[in-house]
């Protein structure tokens, strides 16, 4: 595992909270407000300053947090859960091992960030988190392993890996299992996308993507020829749109998706999510789509800070669509 700061690592396993290699142990949740940076596939310093500027910015809202939650033995597979302001507030309180302590269940939002496969990770998107605990749900940010070294399909395993983590261990994080939503941007966006959409990612931990109560892909490339771009080296030699593309790997009984494009996207092409779109139709899945409009690529994820949330719109749709879905 790599180095994590020497932060101790806490892990729900089967109800159990688990550290590895700690300098030492606490049980409290504790409050974050990272500041980091994003690499997008273009218009990187750019990014980089802007959102660590998003980060810097955000309140945390009375939000806790868990970091560096193990969800696999590799490394970079591991996740920051986000709660929301009353669940920190009564854990904060009350002992966090009594099961009869805190009786609501919230519902839980998977978040997979973008960045080309090469690039970024959690902490940089803590803004994300901080913003959908202070709507009201249980939030996990997640780490995953990266290009060139690890190309397709190492990233969607990871992302599947997660995402059935956080499913089976969401009552002990004081969640709904049966109300969680998986979200991406950009390159994320495929990742959360690509695992869901086809069951053979999920399988192995004991997931169907029905178990799933809705996916978000935002600004996400689903269908395009990666080999006529510097993305290639995110994918294997062998590969080809065929073998790798969501819209041509959809397998099993899907849940609701929602999909939305940024009106003044340069890096990802509107045809991703058209392409998309038609293919679960054609599966028999219920989609909706959504433009984000004034919105860059870059600013579709960065409103999602409360603080620019009147950029554009994109906190708003999101909220409205998981409200409506999973409460």
């Amino acid at each position: 595992m790599t180095d994590l700061n020497n932060e101790t690592i806490q892990v729900v396993q089967t109800g159990q909270i688990r550290s590895r290699k700690p300098k030492r142990i606490s049980l409290g949740v504790t409050a974050a407000l990272a500041v980091g940076g994003i690499a997008l596939a273009t218009q990187q310093a750019q990014a980089l300053s802007a959102l660590a500027i998003v980060n810097g910015i955000t309140s945390n809202g009375g939000v806790g947090v868990s970091k560096n939650i193990l969800y696999g033995d590799e490394p970079n597979q591991d996740l920051d859960i986000y709660y929301p302001k009353p669940l920190t507030k009564a854990m904060k309180s009350k002992n966090v091992t009594d099961d009869n302590a805190i009786n609501d269940s919230y519902p839980m939002v998977v978040f997979v960030h973008g960045g080309s496969w090469e690039s970024g990770n959690k902490d940089e998107y803590a803004f994300v988190g901080q913003s959908l605990a202070q709507a009201g749900y249980v939030t996990a940010v997640i780490n995953y392993r990266k290009a060139p070294e690890h190309v397709y399909p190492d990233y969607v395993q990871d992302a599947a890996q997660a995402i059935a983590w956080s499913y089976n261990n969401a009552k002990s994080l004081h969640a709904d299992p049966k109300r969680l939503a998986v979200i991406g941007h950009s390159a994320g966006a495929f990742n959360a996308v690509a695992a869901v959409a086809n069951e053979d990612f999920l399988a192995p931990y004991g997931v169907k993507p029905k178990d799933i109560a809705a996916v978000i892909g935002i600004a996400g490339p689903y269908s395009y020829d990666f080999r006529k771009f510097s993305s290639r080296t995110a994918f294997g030699p062998d590969e080809t749109p065929e073998t790798v593309m969501p819209d041509r790997q959809i397998k099993g009984k899907q849940p609701p998706y929602l999909l939305l494009t940024a009106e003044k996207d340069k890096v990802v092409h509107v045809t991703n999510t058209i392409k998309m779109t038609q293919a679960l139709k054609v599966a028999g899945v219920k989609v909706e789509t959504g433009e984000i409009a004034g919105a860059s690529h870059a600013t579709s994820i960065g409103a999602m800070a409360p603080p620019l949330r009147w950029v554009n719109d994109v906190r708003a749709q999101v909220l409205s669509y998981l409200d409506k879905t999973l409460k």
